[in-house]
């Protein structure tokens, strides 16, 4: 298994690019995060791999972090996610983003990548929960019950997907759900 490169820079066609390891040049596809980040052309580049072997080709992909990686295997371990729509899913959204998706279960996020439609995307929401919050980071997770709770209530007293959302990023971490609520209502009541 090849897991990290480094080499110069030859080539960028996204999602694409080629990667010189002392004359022998790596086809590698990177998500657009990673490749918005790339060094320019000639200069020295060092990526995370991860190999994909398919009947039919050997595939390198690339990411800048550890974290991105970690989220792409656990992703390609999906019953019907492949390496492509991993890449697309990633490239479509950050580590973050679809950290928070899952823990808020938020198919609808998740169905404005392209090529994931409603199903796949409440099969990647059950697959995932519990799985990705606890690699995204200690503080994520330790609001995230609390979070998904104010959220539930304000959708309950029948705010918008967008306005509890806002109001939810008004919240202070760390806060409980009765005090989420209440920062939340505030941040409403001033909008």
């Amino acid at each position: 298994m090849i897991g990290r490169l480094s080499g110069i820079l030859l080539e960028k066609n996204p999602p694409q690019i080629l990667v010189d390891c002392q004359g022998v040049g790596y086809e590698v596809n990177v998500l657009m995060s990673t490749f918005y980040n790339l060094p320019g052309l000639n200069e020295k580049v060092a990526l995370l791999t991860h190999l994909v072997v398919r009947e039919d080709a050997h595939i390198l992909f690339g990411f800048g972090t550890q974290e991105e990686r970690n989220v792409f295997k656990e992703l390609v371990k999906i019953s019907g996610i492949g390496a492509r729509t991993a890449l697309s899913i990633l490239s479509g959204m950050s580590v973050a983003d679809l950290a928070q998706a899952i823990t808020l279960q938020e198919a609808g996020r998740l169905t404005k990548v392209p090529g994931i439609g409603k199903k796949t995307a409440e099969r990647l929401l059950l697959e995932l929960k519990g799985k990705l919050g606890a690699d995204i980071g200690a503080g994520a997770a330790a609001v995230s019950d609390t979070s998904s709770d104010v959220l539930n209530a304000l959708l309950a007293l029948g705010y918008s997907d967008k306005e509890a959302m806002l109001a939810l990023k008004q919240v202070p971490a760390g806060s409980s759900v009765s005090d989420g609520i209440k920062h939340a209502l505030k941040a409403l009541s001033k909008g």
